[in-house]
């Protein structure tokens, strides 16, 4: 009895109290990991939903950030208001479509009628009211805001105020968002509450759901009406404005803690030291899955900072790290701010396309991190960036320059093409701390002042850049001034003559600006303001009308006028030209235009085309200024020209080493039927040169300067109208 007690005692002991006291460890490790697991799965699930949560809103302020790429323009005034609806696909429509995603782009005018409607092609056709009644309310609200000179909200990154809400459009929920179409530069004076507005629509359901759960791996991503009732899906509410609930964004969270409960429940039921195990690679992976949930967010925040095409700093993210580092920076510390502005990049997006231009922009990101690997780098628009360079002085401030512009100027190879564009460059330098807002307005000016210069250059800040500003922009107000009165702005006309006859074969119209207080401003200076600020096509229509007007008069003389880019690039050139000559019964062949280089070599938009539209009408066209652009003779063979105009720079020289040159010109036109005209003669001696070179025709002081309309039309009368064709 006693022994069976012991046995009994010992098996107790051996048996039954370990497993008692294995069960009681067990349980008390199952049930904690239980507890831990069930947190962490309420923490994971938090997590998400604040994920979720942060997207909708980065989304609603996005899209009223994206609109101020194209709202806060002085073109998309002008062009609104003369209800261009081309431009407006091309820069309101397909444009934020294709490069911001938006769904749904609409133009109001200030009574809230559509100018322009852009609908991405979708399943859920649209309704002709949803769109109104989604944002007739938004516009009503900011156009009281803007009558009342409502500013609340401007900020560095917030250009202009704006209305957006969650709503449904149709049955689709959407973002909807409403921004003014305002002046960039203040130039143009708006009637407050009576500007034009744009609405940008951004679907959240269908391709933006599904961007969502792929990206941050969201299991079974979708929208509903109605919330889920089961346990298996969380969701999150969303709210309009008046806090109606607009729908919910549903999914499966991802629960770290339930999954690795069932991976270790079998090494629990074996033993303690297994629970153990488990219990620490438990631990491991929950550390693993919210790492990968941390990451998550701080790639979103990520986003917030950079730019998605070029990874670079953000206008925002740049403008908070200039303000951190210049209000830290010592005495000792000097620093510098580039600003830098690609040359030709809208040739490039209408020659090729915004797809090749967004590579591109990709490219010069590349090469600029090459260039300043150590310094701040920031895309703040289409082909604008910015850069800051810390302790750094004036000489090296000037190499850093010089390097941007050098190798910006390299050829790009995109899809087989080769591209050549360049870059302006504007720097301002600062000692110690330093107002970011004034040191960026300085680097800006510096552009300018780049640009003025012939771009693809730099220029430093220096203290006389103010005074230069002030007086460029009074030339701008007082040229458009002289534009709309058309009461400064005169055509001159310089005479050409026959270099074998000696008698007057055409004549050249020059656009004259008689400023009433400067005296006269010499087109040098004010066509590259007029082409800057969209003017040079009233400046040229003037001419061409005055032009018009003498040939009109003079009916066996012939007239040559020039044309800037952006006049030969445009739709509508060809049928101003040929409706002003047939305003006034002009034969178009009396008509000659003067156009550069690269033009002629169809590097620019539609010139090509508007040329042949022109030629074919019988208008001549010459090549201004040749020789000293890209040409060549081989690339010369093709083009629709018909003379050509030898630049001064080889008449000054044509009894030197330039005569081999114009002499090779000469029988290169004379080959291809090309006339040719010699343009800066000044000596009997350069008249001669080119007499017995063969030119055809001469234009120069020593024949006669620019002579206003009566002049040229008393010499006209004195030449007995002994015209000669050349």
């Amino acid at each position: 009895m006693q022994m069976n007690r012991q046995a009994r005692s010992q098996w107790v002991l051996k048996w039954v109290l370990p497993a008692a006291t294995s069960l009681i460890i067990g349980c008390v490790l199952f049930g904690t990991l239980q507890w831990a697991a069930a947190q962490t799965d309420m923490v994971a699930e938090a997590r998400q939903r604040d994920l979720v949560t942060l997207i909708v809103s980065k989304m609603q302020a996005s899209v009223a950030h994206d609109q101020e790429s194209a709202t806060v323009w002085d073109d998309a005034v002008r062009k609104t208001d003369a209800r261009d609806v081309e431009w407006l696909r091309s820069n309101l429509g397909d444009w934020m479509h294709t490069y911001f995603g938006h769904d749904v782009a609409v133009v109001l005018s200030s009574d809230r009628n559509p100018i322009y409607e852009f609908i991405a092609a979708s399943d859920n056709a649209l309704k002709p009211d949803d769109l109104r009644v989604a944002y007739l309310p938004l516009a009503d609200a900011l156009q009281k805001r803007l009558a009342a000179s409502d500013a609340e909200g401007i900020t560095d990154r917030v250009l202009s105020i704006g209305e957006s809400d969650l709503t449904y459009v149709g049955r689709r929920p959407a973002v909807v968002s409403v921004k003014p179409i305002v002046s960039d530069t203040g130039d143009i004076e708006q009637q407050p509450g009576g500007q034009n507005l744009q609405v940008a629509v951004r679907f959240l359901d269908q391709s933006f759901v599904s961007e969502i759960g792929k990206d941050y791996q969201f299991s079974e991503m979708q929208f509903s009406d109605d919330a889920p009732t089961d346990a298996e899906h969380s969701f999150v509410p969303l709210t309009s404005r008046s806090g109606a609930t607009v729908g919910y964004f549903t999914w499966r969270p991802f629960r770290p803690g339930a999954s690795m409960m069932e991976a270790t429940l079998p090494a629990v039921g074996l033993a303690a030291v297994a629970i153990f195990a488990a219990a620490n690679l438990f631990g491991r992976a929950i550390w693993r899955r919210s790492a990968r949930l941390a990451s998550s967010r701080e790639e979103l925040q990520h986003l917030a900072s950079c730019d998605p095409l070029t990874g670079l700093s953000n206008r925002a993210h740049f403008s908070t790290e200039l303000a951190a580092r210049l209000g830290a920076a010592s005495q000792d510390q000097s620093h510098c701010v580039l600003f830098i502005d690609l040359d030709r990049f809208k040739a490039v997006n209408d020659t090729f396309g915004h797809p090749t231009g967004d590579k591109l922009i990709s490219l010069v990101a590349q090469r600029m991190n090459e260039i300043m690997p150590a310094a701040l780098i920031g895309r703040i628009g289409g082909d604008e960036f910015t850069v800051l360079l810390e302790q750094v002085d004036g000489q090296v401030a000037d190499a850093a320059c010089a390097r941007i512009v050098q190798r910006l100027r390299e050829p790009f190879e995109i899809d087989g093409a080769h591209i050549v564009i360049g870059a302006s460059v504007g720097a301002a330098l600062v000692a110690g701390r330093a107002d970011p807002s004034e040191l960026t307005r300085q680097a800006d000016i510096a552009l300018y002042h780049a640009k003025a210069a012939g771009r693809n250059t730099f220029a430093i800040f220096g203290n006389h850049m103010d005074e230069l500003l002030r007086r460029r922009r009074k030339l701008e107000h007082d040229l458009r001034l002289a534009l709309e009165t058309r009461s400064q702005i005169e055509a001159f006309y310089q005479p050409v003559y026959s270099a074998e006859h000696k008698g007057l074969s055409s004549m050249e119209a020059l656009a004259r600006w008689k400023h009433p207080e400067e005296g006269l401003i010499a087109p040098d200076i004010f066509i590259p303001i007029a082409e800057e600020i969209g003017l040079i096509q009233e400046v040229g229509a003037i001419v061409l009308e005055d032009a018009c007007g003498v040939m009109a008069d003079l009916p066996s003389i012939s007239m040559a006028i020039n044309a800037s880019a952006l006049e030969l690039c445009s739709d509508g050139y060809p049928l101003r030209v040929l409706s002003r000559l047939a305003k006034w019964n002009i034969d178009p062949k009396r008509l000659e235009i003067e156009i550069t280089e690269s033009l002629a070599l169809g590097g620019e938009g539609h010139s090509d085309r508007n040329i042949a539209i022109l030629r074919n009408a019988g208008v001549r066209i010459a090549i201004d200024d040749f020789g000293t652009g890209y040409s060549s003779f081989s690339r010369v063979q093709n083009l629709m020209i018909d003379r050509i105009k030898i630049d001064k720079s080889f008449i000054d020289a044509v009894q030197g080493e330039s005569r081999p040159l114009i002499e090779a010109m000469i029988n290169m036109a004379r080959a291809k039927g090309l006339k040719t005209t010699a343009e800066g003669v000044e000596t009997d001696e350069q008249s001669d040169a080119l007499v017995a070179l063969g030119c055809d025709s001469l234009q120069g002081f020593l024949i006669s300067r620019p002579l206003a309309r009566t002049a040229i039309i008393d010499l006209y009368n004195g030449s007995g109208k002994r015209i000669i064709t050349a």
